[in-house]
């Protein structure tokens, strides 16, 4: 079994379920009392957000470096960014730590072409959803991303800053959730691409009739798969 290096707490609330997820996966496949090897460098959120106010993103790429870097040293046999905002530094990372790193993006992009949808919606933070780290990786996959307009885009980032990465999860932020996701239907989307991992704590698949794809849950089975390699 090989050992996953966890860098998380982007924020801790979606990391506790990472935990969970790559535990019960593993105990899934191996049975009896198997849980997974991993490490986990776990950040103060308040350091992130500070270079984020600032668009110091030079600042956030030297905390995660330095993360996964130590993940190394700690003989991680791979890296999993807890969150699919901070995908946007994996090119570096692979330049300069030289250890498999697990793409969320390109196993929601499985998922998404198991259904056979050309068409998403991506829900993310501001970073996800106007930058092209992430919609290029779906296009490489022949998957189109639609977002939302820019108040909703707005709306959605800051509920992730203001409630879901406090462990707020309020009714009426829910429901302009899936107000969103509904126009995003209208405009073409087939199926929704949970883009933050903490958009899932939220938001469920029997809330909208569109197909869901929980890039949360979708990323640690992806974990387990490289680190169970020919166990499985």
């Amino acid at each position: 079994m090989k050992t996953i290096g966890l860098i998380g707490g982007t924020g801790w609330v979606s990391t506790l379920e990472y935990y969970r997820l790559i535990n019960e996966e593993t105990n899934k496949v191996l049975g009896g009392h198997n849980a997974a090897r991993c490490i986990l460098y776990s950040f103060n959120y308040a350091d992130i957000n500070e270079c984020n106010l600032r668009e110091d993103h030079a600042g956030v790429y030297k905390l995660v470096l330095d993360a996964a870097i130590k993940l190394k040293k700690a003989s991680a046999d791979c890296i999993v960014l807890c969150a699919n905002t901070l995908h946007q530094y994996v090119e570096r990372l692979n330049e300069e730590v030289k250890l498999p790193i697990i793409h969320i993006a390109d196993a929601t992009a499985v998922e998404i072409r198991k259904q056979e949808l050309s068409t998403i919606g991506l829900l993310g933070t501001k970073f996800t959803m106007e930058m092209d780290f992430y919609t290029k990786r779906l296009s490489d996959a022949g998957i189109e991303s639609l977002v939302p307009e820019k108040p909703e885009r707005l709306f959605i980032h800051n509920s992730i800053m203001t409630e879901l990465l406090k462990e707020e999860f309020k009714p009426e932020t829910k429901k302009k959730f899936l107000d969103i996701i509904n126009d995003l239907e209208t405009k073409g989307a087939q199926g929704i691409v949970l883009g933050c991992t903490e958009i899932p704590l939220l938001i469920k698949q029997q809330d909208t009739f569109l197909p869901v794809f929980n890039t949360l849950k979708i990323h640690a089975k992806a974990a387990v798969n490289f680190a169970l390699g020919d166990l499985k």
